[in-house]
């Protein structure tokens, strides 16, 4: 891919608008996001002072796909532990360590992509994905022929339930709830008996 020489310039205005000065438009954090991940490089710089608030805005734009549905990379574990070593001695060595450690991942992840590729073919984890969802669906319509209530109850609670919810808690909920009705009816027919 082909990078320019020298990264595009943006400015963040006070209204929190941002300009890209190459193009003479207004671009989005989105729009920024894409640049990343097209391997363009950018520098923003607060239009009023001067002043390059290049980190900020990446944090912004991290900030924003970690809130999309289905987007989250940083464990919470991680994030408390990064936020420990503000001030630490080690605040130092942070940085070089994270982007070694990144540098290493996305190497690894390429070769593993080329094994993947080279053992199934390209597009390997459309269908794997695909599979998986399959499987989810057959297994919801087999657990809803079980317990109908509890499907209901789920779906309902699905409606209503908040982004930080996965479907993996849903289900386990659910499970919970039927084993204390299994529970509630054998122990009901036992005190009959």
């Amino acid at each position: 891919m082909a990078k320019s020489a020298e990264p595009i310039t943006i400015k963040k205005y006070a209204n929190r608008r941002l300009y890209n000065t190459g193009t003479s438009t207004y671009v989005t954090l989105e729009d920024l996001a894409s640049l990343v991940k097209k391997g363009e490089d950018f520098v923003v710089y607060d239009a009023k002072t001067g002043e390059e608030i290049t980190r900020s805005v990446l944090a912004q734009i991290i900030f924003e796909q970690e809130n999309k549905e289905g987007q989250n990379l940083l464990p919470i574990a991680f994030l408390r532990q990064l936020i420990r070593f503000y001030g630490d001695s080690m605040q130092m060595l942070v940085p070089r360590y994270l982007e070694v450690s990144i540098d290493s991942l996305t190497r690894e992840q390429e070769k593993f992509r080329q094994q993947m590729a080279q053992a199934f073919g390209v597009g390997t984890f459309g269908p794997l994905e695909d599979q998986v969802r399959r499987n989810m669906e057959m297994f919801e319509r087999a657990f809803a022929m079980f317990a109908p209530f509890a499907r209901r109850e789920g779906q309902a609670a699905e409606e209503d339930k908040s982004s930080s919810g996965t479907e993996i808690d849903e289900l386990r909920r659910q499970l919970s709830e039927m084993q204390k009705r299994l529970d509630r009816l054998t122990g009901g027919q036992k005190q009959e008996s």
